[in-house]
């Protein structure tokens, strides 16, 4: 049996090829950051938010502005342009901006309603609206209407 030198680990040394990653070890690596930051990526919400979010809020809004119609006794109008909407309330002989809840909204960045350039749907101290009236919002090719009828229900459609 070889002796060595005190101190010395000549006999603890690993062979030459079990040093080090070997290069099917390190793609698989690779591969696995690169799956985990694909996933982290397509997991964070798009910070403009959904079209169909944007719709919905629309919707909720325009329901809102038919209640106040009958809750307050005055007649509400809902406009659309392709970059916002808003609410007006029929008050001392003139339409008038609505204020709070019921505030101008601009539509989030990258989205359209298509159409005329102002829309304007009236609801009366019934909830009926003068007309039916479809909203149509447009983002990077997606597409989805907002359907108030005449009877006053609003509901989004696609």
């Amino acid at each position: 049996m070889p002796i060595s030198d005190p101190g010395s680990n000549a006999d603890a040394r690993a062979p030459c090829g079990a040093r080090g990653f070997t290069l099917i070890e390190l793609m698989v690596v690779i591969t696995v950051i690169g799956l985990a930051s694909a996933i982290a990526v397509l997991m964070m919400p798009d910070t403009r938010g959904r079209l169909m979010d944007e719709a919905a809020r629309f919707a909720v809004r325009t329901r809102a502005a038919h209640d106040a119609a009958i809750v307050e006794a005055r007649p509400v109008s809902l406009w659309v342009t392709p970059g916002g909407y808003g609410f007006d309330q029929w008050r001392g002989g003139a339409w008038t901006p609505m204020d709070g809840a019921l505030r101008v909204e601009r539509w989030k960045p990258g989205t359209a309603a298509t159409g005329a350039a102002r829309e304007r749907l009236t609801f009366d101290t019934t909830g009926l609206a003068d007309r039916a009236m479809t909203v149509t919002l447009t983002r990077e090719g997606m597409r989805t209407d907002v359907v108030v009828d005449a009877d006053g229900t609003v509901r989004v459609a696609g």
